[in-house]
């Protein structure tokens, strides 16, 4: 097989499977924090793509945008049901397209059952669910409920451009790829994202929010392959030490994909990350934008108030001590 420039940089020594195979079980990857600064990146830059009539808004609360995203989380270990909302093992149920799921949540409970959907992934219904309660919260001018629906939509949306999200091998097909979706979503946006354009033109077009949901996740899955043919030739033609590295995560001196591999893993990608993140942000403001027209276009300009700022920031205090308060410190280890 041809190889890849950049392949052809690295070293040819292979380490024996087995010996990646001890590694891979030793390193505690699900020790990453699960794509916080991802999701804080994509709400933040998907305010900027809203029109004018939005902006000043969103804009004028954007910390709280911001740090919403990743309260969907943080909670996933807490309230029954939430960790479910972020994923949706689609080759479970078959091959692509995957037609053997029923788009419309009561017709998959029916052929399935709520257990088997709850099991494998309920993200299309959970972006439908929090597209609607943002409408409704247009409708009814509850600026703190917009506020908080745009952001938990906006999370459960970038978790629907995130190719491992869409797969039952979300962490990895064999032992040697353990660790891959921390990689993937976590470490190369910690790296990288800073770099990246973020420029998307208007907010998408959405006609049918739970259709978007669906073609958002099918696009997604079409790149699972192409991650892990990339990961596989590089874990072949690397030795450990240019694997893994160790840095402090936290208090903690943890062992990592190493900036080199992750370097090398992100340019063998050619852009995937980047072209996602991007997706992401197009998709998110696309809601926002469709939810605000489909309540009628109301004037936002009255719910700009610095009380209201203020407001939110004594609410996302409050939350904050009774996260701590309730050991749901959980809440931020990775777990899908």
């Amino acid at each position: 097989m041809s190889q890849n420039p950049v392949f052809l940089s690295v070293s040819a020594i292979r380490l024996p499977c087995i010996v990646i195979c001890i590694l891979l079980v030793i390193v505690n990857f699900r020790a990453y924090p699960f794509g916080f600064h991802a999701h804080r990146v994509l709400n933040r830059k998907a305010v900027f793509a809203l029109p004018a009539t939005m902006l000043v808004f969103y804009k004028n609360h954007l910390d709280f945008i911001t740090e919403r995203s990743i309260d969907p989380d943080r909670r996933a270990h807490v309230i029954e049901g939430e960790a479910a909302r972020h994923f949706l093992d689609a080759d479970h149920f078959g091959s692509y397209p995957f037609t053997e799921i029923p788009r419309k949540r009561e017709k998959a409970i029916v052929r399935y059952s709520l257990d088997t959907l709850e099991k494998y992934g309920m993200l299309p219904w959970a972006i439908y669910d929090h597209y609607q309660l943002l409408v409704k919260a247009f409708e009814t001018m509850d600026a703190k409920r917009i506020l908080l629906y745009s952001a938990y939509l906006g999370h459960y949306v970038a978790d629907a451009c995130t190719p491992l999200h869409t797969s039952l091998y979300y962490n990895g097909r064999t032992y040697m790829s353990q660790g891959i979706h921390a990689l993937w979503e976590t470490r190369l946006p910690e790296l990288y994202a800073s770099t990246y354009s973020y420029i998307t033109g208007k907010p998408e077009p959405i006609d049918c929010a739970l259709e978007k949901a669906w073609e958002l996740i099918l696009e997604s899955h079409l790149k699972v392959d192409t991650i892990y043919m990339v990961f596989y030739n590089l874990v072949d033609s690397l030795t450990a030490d240019r694997i893994y590295s160790h840095e402090m995560r936290g208090q903690a001196l943890q062992r990592v994909f190493s900036a080199d591999f992750s370097g090398v893993f992100h340019a063998n990608l050619e852009g995937m990350v980047e072209r996602q993140m991007r997706r992401a942000v197009n998709a998110i403001s696309g809601y926002w934008y469709a939810a605000w027209h489909e309540a009628g276009e109301p004037d936002l300009k009255p719910l700009v108030s610095g009380s209201l700022h203020r407001r939110l920031q004594r609410f996302m205090r409050s939350e904050e001590r009774a996260m701590k308060q309730n050991g749901s410190q959980s809440g931020f280890q990775r777990y899908r």
